[in-house]
């Protein structure tokens, strides 16, 4: 086990978490930016009114409407994005430090920042959800019968950008861990 923690540089594991978090960074920066979080696909349906099926399918992200529950996560997302950035400014600064509890607190904060993230996409997916009921309910089940709806490429990019911010997180707790052996290493050395 010994030989696993001696292989491991910290700063390897540093660069590897500062990758992943400006990975992170630029999925999310794209889903928050794009209106491809929801579609709805209606050339199944069975209800034509003379225009074309194309016309009447549709998409949406978080700009387009702004009601109560979506307020919700249209704050959380971008506030996560800040989040990233600031984490990215701590995991610089712990890494050149190659301080442990820097390195600690680095990788906490992303961890919440994870935790944020996916609060908003639970806020965007409750929100859809409740308004497909609310469509369903005030239009009957039969229109719906042959609509197509689901979540697009922007949730999917948002979803793995907070993936990859518990990556950068854990990476940074690993990078804490390597510290801290070394530094045990020295003081048994000395």
């Amino acid at each position: 086990m010994s030989d696993i923690w001696n292989k491991l540089s910290v700063g390897t594991v540093c660069v590897t978490a500062g990758l992943t978090g400006l990975l992170s960074f630029v999925f999310l920066a794209v889903a928050i930016g794009t209106d491809y979080w929801y579609i709805i696909d209606v050339s199944n349906s069975r209800y034509y009114h003379g225009e074309h099926w194309e016309d009447l399918n549709s998409h949406s992200g978080l700009w387009r409407i702004c009601e109560v529950m979506q307020k919700v996560f249209v704050i959380l997302l971008p506030l996560s994005l800040v989040l990233l950035v600031l984490g990215g400014i701590c995991g610089l600064v712990s890494s050149l430090a190659n301080g442990l509890y820097m390195l600690l607190f680095t990788g906490s904060y992303f961890l919440l920042g994870g935790a944020l993230t996916l609060a908003g996409i639970s806020v965007y997916v409750a929100y859809s959800k409740a308004a497909f009921a609310i469509a369903m309910r005030l239009y009957g089940h039969e229109l719906f019968n042959n609509v197509y709806v689901g979540f697009s490429w922007s949730m999917g990019l948002a979803c793995l950008s907070c993936v990859l911010e518990v990556i950068a997180g854990s990476l940074f707790l690993l990078a804490a861990k390597l510290t801290a052996v070394q530094h045990l290493e020295q003081s048994a050395t000395i």
